[in-house]
């Protein structure tokens, strides 16, 4: 594990977690961004030409199919790291990702980081290699989730991930932009945020939403959160 100076310095997991020689050797690389919502980090079929550590903030995995709809598959925040297909010798990403909830963080060149990545430590490669399969096994399980279980539980669980990755209670999401997420209509999101309203789970008003019973939001969900989380939770990420 990385020293407390270095977890004082990185809020990112990944970064934090690593011992100080590792460290020595990406800082200088490391470059601090902000990231406004919306801003699309990579492109769908776009080449990596840098990765990106989140220190706080959402970043949106998302698929978009031919007529434009879009489905979000994944998400990333400190706990992990974009730009994975760079390391694994893909060098595209089959994804587009944007940023969903405004935040910062570090960029460090795709080239470089793959270069740490075949020289560097054990402990940074499987760092990495840990987070690689974190985002793997969410991808799948949110690609079953989307298929065969109901909006509202769905909803649950995308809120519940949320609240894992900022750690605050307050979220700025839409409806519009929850939607876009979920793949279906506002309308539809605006029923399911409504039952789970109704049942004292959330409170949205005006573009901003707060889980008021994080216990009972849990249940709402279904399995699929559960499953995520506990893997997140075996790798050390959350």
């Amino acid at each position: 594990m990385g020293s407390p100076y270095i977890q004082q310095l990185f809020r990112n997991r990944i970064l934090a977690s690593l011992p100080a020689s590792d460290l020595a050797r990406l800082a200088p690389h490391l470059s601090l961004r902000t990231f406004k919502k919306y801003q699309t980090l990579y492109d769908q079929g776009q080449t990596i030409e840098a990765v990106y550590f989140l220190e706080d903030g959402i970043c949106s995995i998302v698929v978009t199919m031919e007529n434009g709809s879009t489905v979000e598959v994944g998400m990333v925040g400190r706990e992990g790291f974009l730009g994975a297909p760079a390391l694994l010798g893909g060098g595209n990403t089959p994804y587009r990702c944007f940023i969903q909830i405004a935040g910062a963080g570090y960029a460090i060149k795709a080239k470089t980081l793959a270069e740490q990545f075949r020289e560097g430590s054990s402990q940074l490669r499987l760092s990495l290699q840990r987070c690689i399969q974190a985002i793997m096994v969410q991808i799948s399980q949110t690609a079953a989730c989307n298929r065969v279980h109901e909006l509202e539980e769905r909803l649950a669980r995308r809120l519940l991930m949320c609240h894992d990755l900022v750690q605050v209670d307050v979220l700025p999401i839409t409806h519009e932009s929850l939607a876009m997420m979920l793949g279906t209509r506002r309308s539809s999101v605006s029923v399911a945020a409504g039952i789970l309203q109704k049942a004292g789970l959330i409170e949205y008003s005006h573009g901003r939403l707060r889980i008021e019973n994080r216990k009972g939001l849990e249940k709402a969900s279904c399995e699929c959160y559960s499953v995520i989380h506990n893997e997140y939770v075996r790798l050390g990420l959350l």
